[in-house]
């Protein structure tokens, strides 16, 4: 696949300038790889609601707290990581990079914080966890259950630490991007990895799945599951009585089903119907560190990114991606100095301005 040269440094990849990082990435990127990564559902309402649900919230910062130092550092499933932002699963990065994921993950751990890999990644778990620091596989459950327990299966052996069990797409919607031939890489490790094709009906996600599947899927591995895709409290609730060691609220970044909920609108009450006991992440237009600030003082342990990885990616490599990362937690740290809290146990609802 060929790939443009010429690409800016990843100083030019600071926190200010995350929301126009799609329209400079645009101008390095094939263009149905572009629109590939882009695009949501059917009308894209939500995909395009989910940013200014971020900045609808106001914040009542305190004053007078001693602020001198400031720690950006969590701990989630016994992993201390160095903020609370991480990398999402997103998947075929060979199209926004010659290296794909294993640049995204060497990038994500020069960060020191986590990457969640795609199953629908381009380069072999193994390859990935040689360039990676701490590591979650994410799974679709597949209508070819042997499928799925070779992925998984694989991901432990390379070293993933947990499962993240997307089950917000029993079925994938229609798409701007459909019909568009994506430029993936001729030797496209995605079918190689489990040996099938991609278009055989094996590799679909299983309709039928169940709240019995998050218990399988931990005896399957040995590892906690994570379950992504949740918008609703009592489905969380759910989820953690089947056995789940997290939630990830998420709509899949506007790519399932279009007008559902924002993750920042379904935040507080899934994060109040699990407690604070379970750790809940959350995904969808976190552009800012004021936005992680924000989702933290909602109930979330940390946020994930999905789209300005990619983008980061394509502009510089895995020194973009730790550059895209760094500039996050240097604006987190910054927003948090200025709320009056000094780490993120500080960082409550009683920030939020009621009327927000």
């Amino acid at each position: 696949m060929a790939v443009p040269e010429a690409r800016p440094g990843p100083e030019d990849l600071g926190i200010r300038a995350t929301r126009d990082l799609a329209v400079r990435a645009r101008t390095v990127l094939p263009a149905a790889a572009y629109e590939f990564y882009a695009a949501g559902s059917d009308e894209e309402i939500s995909a395009g609601e989910a940013e200014a649900a971020w900045r609808g919230r106001r914040l009542l910062p305190r004053v007078l707290r001693d602020v001198s130092s400031i720690d950006t550092g969590v701990e989630l499933l016994g992993t201390r990581l160095t903020s609370p932002v991480l990398a999402g699963p997103t998947a075929f990065h060979r199209m926004a990079h010659e290296e794909g994921e294993t640049a995204t993950a060497a990038g994500v751990a020069a960060a020191g914080t986590l990457l969640v890999l795609s199953s629908r990644a381009t380069r072999h778990p193994e390859e990935v966890a040689e360039a990676a620091g701490p590591w979650w596989y994410q799974v679709y459950w597949l209508r070819d259950a042997e499928v799925t327990r070779r992925q998984v299966e694989r991901a432990v052996a390379a070293g993933a630490r947990a499962l993240v069990l997307t089950v917000d797409a029993p079925y994938v919607p229609p798409r701007a991007t459909s019909g568009l031939a994506l430029p993936l890489p001729e030797d496209d490790e995605l079918c190689r990895s489990v040996g099938v094709g991609t278009r055989l009906p094996g590799w679909e996600q299983d309709p039928s799945l169940g709240l019995d599947a998050i218990e399988r899927l931990h005896r399957m591995s040995g590892l906690p599951v994570l379950v992504k895709g949740v918008l609703r409290a009592d489905d969380a609730k759910a989820c953690v009585a089947a056995g789940a060691a997290g939630v990830i609220v998420s709509n899949h970044g506007g790519r399932q089903l279009d007008r559902a909920v924002t993750s920042a609108d379904a935040l507080p009450a899934v994060a109040a119907a699990v407690g604070a006991d379970v750790p809940v992440l959350v995904d969808g237009g976190v552009r800012t560190g004021t936005d992680v600030l924000v989702a933290l003082a909602l109930g979330a342990r940390a946020v994930l990114l999905g789209r300005p990885v990619v983008w980061a990616l394509a502009l510089g490599g895995a020194a973009g991606v730790t550059a895209l990362l760094d500039s996050y937690r240097t604006q987190l740290s910054t927003a948090m100095a200025l709320a009056g809290c000094s780490c993120p146990a500080d960082i409550d609802a009683d920030l939020l301005h009621s009327g927000s």
